[in-house]
């Protein structure tokens, strides 16, 4: 059986029905479908992106939902205000125009001009946001382990065995893990660090081609054939 990985979504509901029409025209529509985290921010539509994969979680489709580390950052700050994380090295706060935190809470009609404070924005977003949206943030998985394939959003701590990796690496990682070139337990399949387009490196492979900056998003299919990206004119190999 044949399963899809989809890459980091970021908003972009439009991108997101695009990948769903490629998986359905591959003939997947009753395969698993694993999506890579970071469903929110920068894009215009974070609530459509969050509301598609609800409805389809809903509706018995078999998709797994992974945890990024944006959407860690939009459920901090709906149940604590926080808009600040220690992984992030430059400082910037969640609501930096740079990191799209304010475009995930205008999809929701949350009011953010001039003299909303941090407090009252989250006061409107906790009435606004769906109680469905915010179970779906609460329940993300970590990772999901599939054979000699495992899915996560950002990476793994090389050489750590998967019971003791830690959250924090699960979405943030990305040094030792992007230089590493050592094969690891699993081809590891992930997000977060974008690229132009999806790379096979071998012992990874990253499908966020950066769709929160407007660039394609990637789907790709893996099966006993190998691993392939979904594209316009169908089955494109992806290999190393």
């Amino acid at each position: 059986m044949t399963i899809y990985a989809v890459g980091d979504i970021h908003g972009q509901k439009s991108f997101l029905d695009d990948a769903l029409a490629r998986i359905d025209a591959d003939d997947g529509r009753d395969s698993e479908v694993i999506f890579l985290g970071d469903f929110t921010d920068r894009g215009p539509d974070s609530r459509g992106v969050i509301e598609t994969l609800v409805r389809g979680q809903q509706a018995g489709r078999r998709w797994t939902c992974l945890k990024g580390n944006h959407d860690r950052m939009f459920r901090n700050f709906l149940t604590t205000s926080d808009i600040r994380d220690s992984n992030i090295k430059s400082g910037l706060p969640w609501t930096d125009e740079r990191l799209g935190g304010i475009t995930t809470l205008q999809s929701y009609g949350v009011s953010t001009g001039p003299g909303h404070s941090v407090r009252a924005m989250q006061r409107e977003a906790q009435a606004l946001v769906p109680a469905t949206h915010q179970d779906f943030l609460a329940n993300l998985s970590l990772y999901a382990e599939r054979g000699r394939y495992l899915f996560v959003h950002a990476g793994i701590r090389p050489g750590l065995a998967l019971a003791d990796q830690v959250e924090d690496d699960l979405i943030w990682i990305r040094d030792p893990f992007l230089t590493s070139l050592d094969p690891h337990p699993w081809i590891v399949v992930h997000g977060h660090t974008a690229l132009k387009t999806a790379t096979h490196f071998g012992n990874r492979i990253d499908l966020d081609s950066g769709a929160g900056y407007g660039r394609p998003l990637s789907v790709a299919a893996f099966d006993g054939d190998g691993v392939f990206l979904l594209t316009e004119r169908g089955r494109e190999p992806l290999r190393p």
